[in-house]
């Protein structure tokens, strides 16, 4: 049944891209939509075996797709960490990625602590300043996948995606300290270790085992001399990452545990500094990943509960949630690049390129769940803004790429050259 709802799923994507060819829609939407549609709410609810997902149950059991494909997006965003390039953009980076994510975080939290006034009964304070935290991150697998499918090029790519892989530090740091305060809001008891200690520590040994797997990756590819066996071992070792960084314990009252998205961007980002075949290895595996991570956004489109649509109190928080956030990162990237003398295009389009949100979004309202009651409220407003997002995230992101020049469209010359090889690869199977 596993196999079945793979190629399902992946055919889904696939045809879905066709279909929306016409519409010049980046792949990232047709795929989530595909999803959408096979998902336990439009075809899977027709309860057909082998015709979609019939239960978020079925959905489930994918789960170890979307670890893996996690694992290589973090892998393929560390590399772009490249210590030469970040000389020149890394100051840009820090400052930006760190001021957008707390001025999107400061105006959620505003709005919805006037919703909290407004609609007290509906929206209370811990639930305002945790969803003000969640608003913080950005989904990097979109951003990575628009840059990736239209091989866009240029200043804003360049800084673009080291900010989306801050966003995941910025994320959880601003995520504990704001759910610690929402928690003693709630209870009453205020837990200092889990609002600093515990962050602190879970960034700290995140990134010290990517980095330890990096130095480890670096010297097994000097055993081999093919790089089909570098290949296979590069691909092993951002397996095993992603699977240690989901090992978690206590030490007393202080708990280890590890960021995914982190540790396996440090992996990358050690790997290809300190690795002389990281290029070569890195252009073999995109297209080894390139299934996966289409696999990775059908999945994620039919995890999407479209039931948040039924209450009127949720679209309306979600509505102000999005409009606040989508202003924060705007405002935030733009006033922050400005301060940091970045050229008018990425003043004027970075923002928008930061408007996707899923993974770690998703990961924090799970978090969010040990408010108990408090905690559905955050998970459907979280699922409500996710869908929105990740629907109109990717096309906004394209328009904001080719705004800036970075995305260029196929020049006759290339389309002619393709042609050409198509007919003669027709006539070679004469």
């Amino acid at each position: 049944m596993v196999l079945l709802s793979v190629s399902i799923a992946l055919l889904a994507g696939l045809l879905m891209t066709r279909a929306f060819k016409p519409l010049k829609l980046p792949s990232v939407t047709a795929y989530l939509i595909a999803g959408v549609l096979i998902g336990p709410y439009c075809l899977g609810a027709l309860g057909i075996t082998g015709l979609g997902f019939n239960s978020h149950t079925d959905v489930s059991a994918l789960s170890v797709v979307s670890e893996v494909a996690l694992g290589f997006i973090a892998f393929s965003i560390g590399n772009e960490f490249i210590l030469s390039d970040l000389k020149k953009t890394g100051k840009q980076a820090l400052t930006i990625g760190v001021l957008q994510a707390v001025v999107a975080m400061l105006l959620v939290d505003v709005a919805l602590i006037g919703m909290h006034f407004v609609m007290p009964d509906k929206l209370s304070l811990a639930q305002a300043i945790t969803l003000g935290a969640i608003a913080t991150a950005t989904a990097p697998a979109a951003t990575l996948m628009v840059v990736r499918q239209y091989k866009a090029k240029g200043p804003l790519t360049k800084l673009l995606l080291p900010i989306v892989a801050l966003d995941d530090a910025v994320g959880l740091i601003a995520f504990a300290v704001s759910f610690g305060i929402a928690k003693t809001l709630v209870s009453g008891e205020i837990d200092m270790i889990s609002i600093l200690v515990n962050p602190i520590i879970e960034i700290a040994c995140s990134l010290i085992l990517g980095a330890v797997m990096g130095w480890v990756l670096t010297q097994l590819e000097k055993l081999f001399n093919s790089n089909t066996n570098r290949l296979n071992l590069t691909i092993a070792a951002v397996f095993l990452t992603a699977s240690l960084s989901m090992l978690e314990f206590h030490i007393g009252p202080v708990q280890i545990h590890f960021s995914s998205l982190l540790t396996c961007m440090m992996l990358g980002t050690v790997f290809c500094n300190i690795c002389p075949l990281s290029h070569d290895l890195m252009g073999a595996a995109d297209k080894w990943t390139s299934p996966v991570f289409a696999l990775f956004f059908v999945i994620s489109g039919a995890e999407l509960e479209l039931n948040v649509f039924t209450d009127w109190a949720i679209v309306v928080i979600g509505v102000v949630y999005i409009a606040s956030r989508s202003l924060g990162k705007y405002f935030g990237a733009a006033g922050s690049a400005k301060l940091t003398k970045c050229s008018p295009q990425i003043v004027k389009y970075l923002g928008i390129t930061l408007l996707p949100q899923a993974g770690v979004a998703l990961g924090m309202c799970a978090t969010a769940m040990q408010l108990g009651a408090e905690g559905n409220l955050i998970r459907n407003i979280t699922l409500f803004a996710v869908l929105i997002y990740e629907l109109f995230g990717p096309i906004m992101t394209r328009m904001a790429l080719t705004a800036a020049g970075e995305i260029h469209p196929i020049t006759e010359e290339v389309k002619r050259r393709r042609q050409q090889k198509l007919e003669e690869a027709k006539e070679r199977n004469k």
